[in-house]
């Protein structure tokens, strides 16, 4: 497991499970020859990445950011068509750093789609249940509805199984949030229509968690959006508003989905990146 020590919290990377999704439909009209510059592509043209969600410990407090793949939760179909490697670790991994899942009190919810909310449920015997039922799960309301209410489109990803055993435990916001006064979480809309960011604020330094608007390190050009994206210009106009305030503030960017880095530092112009935590070197 990878940490970074970010002045009062610590952040901790889990193994969440990793997915092959097809490098096309994760660079949306961006042609092969120019992403594959920045991010690799085994022989069926898929990507890695990563669903890894972020434990972050301050003052007191066990954080997670999303949730992971879950393990046992999907069909073999789904293990297929999402190119799934690897399952779920998380409670594998709390336990190595001496948590169970009833330690996490808070649960920052970016959206809810499958491979960043299937973590939240698990099977006991016969049963779905929280695997964390302590924590209260922070998700804007947006979400929160389709999630529940899921049209034509959205259905394929936004599954009961994930959300009807936490209703108790949920938090909605409009907007934005802050909590603990160093976390806010900001509805931008774009990859789904309730996607949020989150922002890390800890001496006097800033983290960027951009979430599926820039999924990857990769993913940095604004109009770089997923052909997953449900509203892209969303994700293009917030996307281009939140990289100019980070870059012009020095902010840090941390990542979910990304093979290569954990964190990162781009310069001001944003071409060089100045400080990174790598989680393993490309192969381009």
């Amino acid at each position: 497991m990878q940490k970074f020590q970010f002045h009062e919290m610590n952040l901790t990377w889990l193994d969440g499970g990793t997915t092959f999704l097809d490098g096309g439909t994760m660079f949306g009209v961006v042609p092969k020859v120019i992403w594959s510059k920045r991010y690799p592509s085994n022989e069926k043209n898929q990507i890695e990445l990563p669903t890894h969600p972020i434990l972050v410990q301050f003052k007191g407090h066990n954080i997670l950011i999303d949730s992971g793949l879950g393990d046992g939760k999907l069909t073999d179909r789904q293990l297929r068509n999402l190119g799934v490697s690897e399952q779920s670790r998380v409670e594998q991994n709390l336990a190595e750093l001496g948590l169970e899942p009833e330690d996490i009190d808070t649960i920052l919810m970016t959206h809810l789609h499958g491979d960043h909310a299937a973590g939240l449920t698990k099977w006991q015997g016969d049963e779905l249940v929280s695997t964390f039922p302590n924590a209260k799960i922070h998700v804007s309301a947006v979400e929160w509805n389709e999630m529940q209410n899921p049209n034509i489109r959205s259905r394929n990803t936004y599954w009961k199984e994930n959300w009807e055993p936490i209703v108790g435990q949920v938090e909605t916001f409009e907007g934005e949030k802050t909590l603990f006064d160093v976390f806010t979480l900001i509805h931008t809309g774009g990859h789904s229509d309730g996607h949020s960011v989150i922002k890390m604020t800890s001496g006097n330094e800033t983290i960027l968690h951009m979430a599926d608007i820039m999924p990857t390190h990769a993913h940095q050009n604004p109009l770089w959006v997923l052909a997953f994206d449900d509203y892209p210009m969303d994700s293009i106009y917030a996307k281009e508003k939140l990289m100019k305030e980070a870059l012009e503030n020095g902010y840090y960017f941390s990542f979910y989905h990304d093979a290569y880095y954990r964190i990162l530092k781009w310069s001001m112009d944003g071409k060089e990146i100045v400080e990174s935590l790598v989680r393993k070197e490309k192969n381009l």
